[in-house]
């Protein structure tokens, strides 16, 4: 499955087809959020009639006349930086990548003030370049007059206090295409977090947030929760490797409530793994899961959750109708806590889930028995564990019949193609596929015997990605 770290360019192979299968489905059975094309906005500029800002240069009528990479040039030379030939080479790409390029205020300034007519950038990569407070705020200035950049990332700058609030101010505008934010690694405490979800709280445009790495604790997670309870955007929220405990925790997972609560009904992804939520966060992420119907991907590994909290993370999958996702890697969880997990699902007849990870889990044969029952009634089930109580590393190691050479022998027989199978397979005809219907397609069909982890290795070679195969890696 895909992390939230999406670093790939946009792609543009294959568009049409993969645009028709994201259309077909339902929005709340998509995984991974990030690949939507934002609507066109509507500008809407304010008056500038005594505004002018930092980005405006000398001569504006002979910048507005020449080519983008002229203009570059011109910046570079106004704010006194030597220009980066990667820029220049790339400036009419849809991705631009300049991580790690020492860029400085002044050489993100310049680079701010040629994007401000560009129209062909859609995605800009300035992670680790010491943009510092003025680098931000050109940045934004820029957005201001730039309405074509949709993904922005400015993680592990540094950007502090003073760059959070700069940000803000941006974000409360409402005025730009940019739905998709990295901010990770900002050194961001909980005056960072105040000031951003005061502005995400009435913000629509932001679907993906990425404030992973920083340092937000308990205070952040009751600013967090409460923004989470107005936000009408957002979609998917990192929270990973921050400082939450049980007190952040909790205020988090009261705003993931359902009505008639007030609580968010927009969120489909939950990173919090590498925090400290305990058995109590594990308390109130089960009551919001019992509620909540809209998250279909929580990441809460490595959390200090014990059997005692999988149990009442449990109790919220017996009435839950809509996660698909649940990763409890890297807790302190033993088979107990295992056999808790699948029979919530078993006793939950409108589960949807596909992919448990307890994958540092030891189970015994029993519970691989109870588990094959439960995947019976819900075939779109994958629940990764370590391996079997009381057999080596080599024994657990699945030695089935490729599932790949099963699928050839029949394909030859019947005289179709490999991915003309695949395709028999999707009501949609298509060549791409949710995973959790790919894996119940699979495990239905009745012409080749094949087993769940016969499935699972079978997806990892079909390309998968944002939570869909794709038969066209065949080909």
């Amino acid at each position: 499955m895909e992390d939230f770290d999406d670093n790939e360019p946009l792609e543009s192979e294959a568009k049409d087809e993969t645009e028709a299968a994201l259309a077909h489905q339902n929005s709340d059975d998509t995984l991974y959020c990030e690949a939507e094309t934002l609507p066109s906005v509507e500008k809407e500029k304010a008056n500038r009639e005594d505004s002018e800002t930092d980005l405006e240069i000398e001569d504006t009528e002979k910048f507005f006349n020449i080519g983008q990479k002229e203009l570059y040039l011109e910046a570079c030379k106004l704010v006194g930086v030597v220009p980066a030939t990667y820029f220049i080479q790339n400036m009419e790409e849809s991705c631009v990548n300049l991580s790690h390029h020492g860029l400085g205020p002044m050489g993100t300034k310049a680079i701010a003030i040629t994007l401000v007519s560009n129209t062909t950038v859609l995605k800009l990569e300035l992670e680790d370049n010491c943009i510092q407070e003025e680098g931000i705020q050109s940045l934004m200035e820029m957005l201001h007059e730039n309405y074509y950049l949709q993904e922005l990332n400015v993680s592990g700058n540094n950007l502090g206090l003073e760059g959070a609030r700069t940000i803000s101010d941006f974000l409360q505008e409402n005025n730009s295409s940019l739905w998709k934010l990295k901010l990770s690694g900002n050194s961001f405490k909980e005056e960072c977090a105040a000031l951003l979800c005061q502005a995400l709280s009435s913000n629509y445009r932001i679907r993906s947030l990425n404030l992973s790495h920083n340092e937000f604790s308990d205070v952040a997670g009751e600013h967090l929760g409460q923004m989470l309870a107005l936000n009408v955007g957002l979609q998917s929220l990192n929270l990973s490797w921050n400082h939450f405990n049980v007190r952040g925790a909790v205020a988090l997972c009261n705003g993931l409530r359902s009505p008639p609560l007030e609580s968010n009904v927009t969120l489909k992804k939950l990173d919090v793994s590498m925090n400290g939520f305990g058995n109590e966060g594990a308390l109130a992420l089960g009551d919001a899961l019992r509620l909540n119907s809209c998250l279909i991907y929580v990441d809460v590994s490595r959390n200090g959750i014990t059997n005692e909290g999988a149990s009442r993370i449990s109790k919220g999958l017996e009435n839950n109708e809509c996660l698909q996702v649940l990763k409890l890697f890297l807790n302190p969880i033993s088979l107990e806590g295992a056999y808790s997990l699948i029979m919530a699902i078993k006793r939950n007849p409108k589960s949807r889930m596909e992919d448990i990870d307890i994958s540092n889990v030891l189970v015994s044969e029993q519970f691989v028995k109870v588990l094959d029952g439960v995947c019976a009634i819900h075939p779109q089930l994958d629940v990764v564990y370590k391996g079997l109580q009381g057999l080596s590393s080599k024994k657990n190691i699945s030695l089935g019949t490729n599932p790949m050479r099963l699928i050839q022998n029949y394909a030859e027989q019947k005289k179709i193609s490999v991915v003309e199978f695949f395709r028999r397979l999707n009501p949609t005809g298509l060549m791409t596929m949710p995973v959790g219907d790919f894996r119940k397609a699979m495990i239905q069909q009745s012409d080749i015997p094949i087993n769940r982890y016969q499935v699972r290795e079978l997806i990892k070679k079909l390309d998968e990605k944002k939570g869909m195969v794709n038969f066209g890696s065949l080909v």
